[in-house]
């Protein structure tokens, strides 16, 4: 099993050239803005993509993206139980932007999803008011659903994993297309 290392973004920016980039986030999010050059594997699709990357990597240097890090870094491991190196962006995206580099978007591209830590928060947000709507207006024991989301939110702190956001990875328009994915893996194929 390999090691994944980490990257800076000033690092990862000389470097940009010559480095195969992932960007493991949702369709809608890779449309709102990535780093130059990267391909969108979602995180849920990285094992699908394993032969892609794995003759990717024996080209050259892989550096996984995502918004933040954690993502990229799920990706990383399940890449490294493969022994393909690769690299995490530190800070991902945010840090890339932060940094006052440029994000590209995708020509004719649409899609405008909110980002997964901002549908996490829209969907915690309004399952705990209307738990406590419910335990208001209905029965006092609908306030469990508050609870359970608070519960929630301090497990995926104190582990950095996001069972919600895997969920909502799994709706519609957070799910690649086939033809968009099959595209993407062609292209690294061609790399």
């Amino acid at each position: 099993m390999t090691t994944p290392t980490t990257l800076g973004t000033g690092e990862a920016r000389t470097r940009l050239h010559e480095l195969t980039v992932i960007d493991v986030r949702t369709p809608g999010e890779y449309a709102g803005g990535h780093l130059p050059g990267a391909l969108n594997i979602p995180l849920d699709q990285i094992r699908r993509a394993l032969p892609d990357i794995r003759h990717a990597a024996d080209r050259g240097d892989v550096l996984v993206v995502c918004a933040s890090g954690a993502r990229s870094e799920n990706a990383c491991r399940i890449l490294a139980e493969s022994n393909i190196a690769t690299a995490t962006l530190s800070g991902g995206t945010g840090a890339w932007a932060a940094e006052g580099h440029d994000l590209h978007r995708p020509q004719g591209d649409t899609r405008a999803t909110w980002g997964m830590e901002r549908q996490v928060r829209f969907t915690a947000g309004t399952v705990v008011l209307l738990g406590l709507l419910l335990g208001l207006l209905v029965h006092p024991a609908f306030q469990i659903l508050s609870a359970g989301i608070a519960a929630g939110l301090v497990f995926s702190a104190l582990t950095n994993t996001c069972g919600m956001a895997a969920m909502l990875a799994r709706l519609p328009h957070n799910r690649p297309r086939s033809a968009e994915l099959d595209s993407t893996l062609a292209q690294l194929r061609n790399r």
